[in-house]
């Protein structure tokens, strides 16, 4: 109760027109600059509890009806589900979001709304021949990349929705077959985020890797990181079939929302055009509405025709529990 009493302190109880409490899975120094924004369209001030996915969750589950927050904003089809699934959410009638927002990428029961899309793709060490890329993603459990490949933990929501998706598109027996091939070619145990994958491929302790589009982004943008991420190149898999696969940031309504009408508008404020092209030129994600345009660093490693797999994005969490029970499996630590 005493955590209770402290959360509502720092976000304040009272529900008021003029302002919409927001909790975030993105640290609030790199989202202000968007909620600033939207403070200047509208005179709503926004106010923002930062953590990680899974401990945002477990607060709205701990505080019930006593939740500040009218919105959750959070990374992954799979979090978002996760969400959906534990009852904290509940349903928005927009013809903004539902229109601006394609239904794949969406809640069938309007319970989250995506963002913005990012891509989960192999880089490949420029050392490497081309002609060693993989066609699709299922080529890496193949022998020839036998203690080639690195990657995170399997504790990692992103490479769950990664094996959500391989389960839609080809059967949980498929998927465990290609997770146990993946474990055979580990350069090393898995360890670290996404851009430590990328340090891996640049200094020669793997050939390939899995990552968030995003984080290449974010690496060439730092003078101190550039260097290691200009050893690696994109590879986007899958290109004959369903496409690369890709996932989504997503925002939500808490079931227990008291500032519905600043929630809504927040939520619809971030499929404008100012807050799409925020997440393409700040976040380097890809826009998930036809207002905004890629950035030119992310168009600068991505085909004008790439296909992504957008159909199997609002059905991965439905998946999360089987690919968690495959990694277990395989031995994927």
């Amino acid at each position: 109760m005493r955590l209770i009493s402290l959360l509502l302190i720092a976000l304040g109880t009272a529900a008021q027109a003029d302002s919409v409490n927001v909790y975030s899975s993105r640290g609030e120094s790199l989202i202000r600059p968007l909620f600033d924004q939207f403070t200047e369209q509208t005179g709503i001030d926004v106010k923002v509890l930062s953590a990680d996915p899974g401990a945002l969750l477990s607060r709205l589950r701990l505080e019930g009806s006593a939740t500040p927050a009218d919105v959750i904003l959070t990374s992954d089809a799979g979090n978002l589900a996760a969400a959906k699934d534990a009852n904290v959410l509940q349903a928005v009638d927009s013809d903004i979001l539902e229109s601006a927002i394609e239904s794949s990428l969406q809640d069938k029961d309007n319970q989250w709304f995506g963002v913005s899309m990012r891509g989960r793709v192999v880089v490949a060490a420029n050392r490497v021949d081309p002609s060693e890329d993989p066609a699709s993603i299922m080529d890496l459990a193949d022998d020839k990349y036998e203690g080639r490949i690195c990657v995170r933990s399997s504790s990692n929501v992103y490479n769950q929705s990664m094996l959500a998706g391989i389960i839609i598109n080809h059967g949980e027996q498929a998927a465990e077959t290609w997770a146990q091939g993946i474990v055979k070619n580990f350069a090393r145990i898995p360890e670290g985020n996404d851009r430590a994958q990328i340090n891996a491929v640049a200094e020669g302790k793997c050939d390939f890797a899995m990552i968030n589009t995003y984080y290449l982004g974010i690496m060439l943008s730092d003078p101190a990181q550039a260097p290691n991420a200009r050893e690696v190149r994109v590879v986007f898999t899958d290109q004959a079939s369903t496409g690369n696969h890709a996932n989504v940031s997503g925002i939500a309504m808490t079931k227990h929302a008291k500032n519905k009408v600043a929630a809504q508008k927040l939520m619809e404020f971030m499929v404008s055009e100012s807050a799409q092209t925020w997440y393409a030129d700040d976040n380097h994600e890809y826009p998930i509405t036809a207002n905004a345009k890629t950035s030119a660093l992310v168009k600068s490693w991505t085909p004008d025709d790439v296909k992504f797999d957008k159909a199997a994005v609002a059905n991965l969490g439905a998946y999360n529990a089987a690919s968690v029970k495959i990694f277990d499996r395989v031995g994927w630590p």
